[in-house]
């Protein structure tokens, strides 16, 4: 069995799953903070924002990092002196911090102290689309 495209398929599985929770997420931000003062539909937000990001977020995100590291220990750690491993690994480093922001986040509205508009939301949706276009740019081209 070739291992190395097991967890390739694997990763680009967990990548995806975690990429459409970090685009999704922000969205549903977005209607949240402008529906905040209406109760029922606040308190559904608040459970579509938990199961997202507890349930399959997070789990996408640490199993793209498992399965990231098995690419990298079945090439060679050796892969690490090149520039664009290294790129790539500040880039998804990035979007790790990115992902325990919206974390952050989902806490606040939990005790429904959100202090963002939702034009805010709209802005930082953008930030995992613009890492997403690197990183891929990154890894295709292996520039440097």
């Amino acid at each position: 069995m070739n291992y190395y495209l097991l967890f390739k398929s694997f990763h680009l599985i967990s990548v995806i799953s975690w990429m459409a929770g970090l685009l999704y997420l922000p969205r549903i931000f977005v209607y949240h903070s402008q529906n905040k003062d209406v109760l029922k539909t606040s308190e559904v937000f608040k459970v579509m924002e938990r199961k997202l990001y507890y349930y399959i977020m997070t789990p996408a995100m640490i199993l793209s990092w498992i399965f990231g590291l098995l690419l990298i220990h079945s090439i060679g750690f050796q892969q690490l002196s090149q520039t664009w491993m290294l790129i790539k690994l500040v880039l998804v480093t990035f979007l790790t911090i990115y992902h325990f922001y919206l974390g952050k986040i989902l806490n606040k509205f939990k005790i429904d102290q959100n202090s963002h508009s939702h034009k805010f939301y709209r802005f930082i949706n953008e930030i995992p689309t613009i890492l997403l276009i690197l990183i891929v740019f990154v890894v295709i081209f292996k520039p440097l």
